[in-house]
């Protein structure tokens, strides 16, 4: 792990404080992204498709042979290991408009070994509101792969039982929007923040007249269309390209639990503190003693449990850091005993609840 934590100060070298285009701010209200999703079935799999648990897919097969005009009898069993059922997935971008394509994400829904090699057949993709929004349909490219042996071993690269389909879905209806018909504009910011709303109102004053922007919150800001500013897709974008200071944020500390990385922002320091922190083994050995009793004592031999336990701690150590040690100093004294991203999020942690550390800690 030596190797990891001075990638920390490598990761997050960002200032307190920095200008950045208003288009990375905020987004703008009415123009936005919508989440599509569907039911579909594939086909085509060389045997690796759903196994007769899955009962919906015998289902959405006979469905599927009643609109083509066949006609299966209600007690009839399939066990169709070439077809696996799906839940279709994609992202409608804002303005798009019919025939444009979209990318789609597909996903087994039963006990699918692998989707390599199948084809999703035409599935409606629905939005929030039950309508449909697009037609999915094309061939599965799965990255993953997966192998397994008579005896139960098996080897996995990345997931097979998920893949994506480049330009598979159809945009099929458009989504309204009142972009063009409000009498204003709102920009939503992306982080909300009372400093950065006040530099995108001055900044916005400065450039097209006062009055021309105001919020109320720190979530948003409202934008008056002035006189003579031609179309307003026209106009947006002359706002998107203005440069704003955005507020400097408070340090932060995030551990992802699953793959047991720390990140840890610029700004982050600690005041004087010591954490002594070691590791504790535990160890429990279970064994099965004979009971013999004496010669004439009328007992019986009985086979008794034993168990023994033993706690041991080793090679624990003693942190010191003087006041306002920064990120550097911090990471320096990790490196310098070659702790793990555990370790160090456990450090981090008993200093946090000490009121020794001045950064956010959050766990994802």
């Amino acid at each position: 792990m030596k190797y990891l934590l001075p990638l920390f100060a490598l990761l997050c070298l960002a200032a307190p404080a920095w200008s950045r285009t208003l288009d990375q701010l905020v987004d703008v209200e009415g123009v936005r992204t919508n989440q599509l999703t569907g039911y579909g079935i594939v086909v085509g799999l060389p045997g690796t498709g759903d196994g007769s648990q899955a009962k919906y897919t015998a289902q959405s097969i006979k469905n599927m042979l009643n609109q083509f005009g066949v006609r299966m009898p209600d007690n009839a069993s399939l066990r169709a290991r070439n077809v696996a059922a799906v839940t279709v997935s994609a992202t409608f971008p804002p303005g798009y408009r019919k025939g444009q394509t979209i990318d789609i994400t597909v996903s087994s829904l039963g006990d699918a070994k692998s989707l390599r090699g199948g084809t999703l057949l035409m599935t409606p993709l629905r939005a929030v509101d039950g309508e449909t929004y697009a037609l999915a349909q094309g061939n599965v490219v799965v990255p993953g792969v997966t192998a397994s042996g008579r005896g139960g071993s098996s080897v996995a690269i990345n997931t097979a039982t998920a893949g994506r389909i480049p330009n598979g879905g159809t945009i099929e209806r458009e989504i309204e929007t009142d972009f063009d018909l409000a009498p204003t504009v709102r920009l939503n910011l992306k982080r909300p923040s009372f400093q950065t709303a006040t530099n995108i109102v001055e900044t916005i004053n400065r450039q097209f007249g006062a009055n021309t922007a105001s919020t109320a919150d720190g979530t948003s800001v409202d934008i008056a269309m002035p006189p003579g500013s031609g179309s307003r897709v026209a106009f947006v974008a002359r706002l998107q390209r203005l440069q704003v200071d955005q507020a400097a944020e408070p340090p932060k500390v995030v551990f992802n639990s699953r793959t047991g990385t720390v990140v840890i922002s610029q700004g982050v320091t600690v005041k004087p503190a010591v954490v002594s922190h070691g590791p504790l083994k535990v160890t429990i050995d279970e064994s099965l003693e004979v009971s013999q009793p004496n010669a004439l004592s009328r007992g019986q031999t009985a086979v008794v449990p034993h168990s023994t336990v033993d706690v041991a701690q080793r090679g624990g150590h003693a942190f010191h850091w003087k006041q306002g040690a920064n990120l550097q100093a911090i990471v320096d004294t990790i490196n310098a005993i070659g702790a793990t991203p555990d370790d160090l999020m456990a450090i981090l942690q008993a200093l946090s609840e000490a009121g020794a550390l001045n950064a956010e800690l959050e766990v994802i």
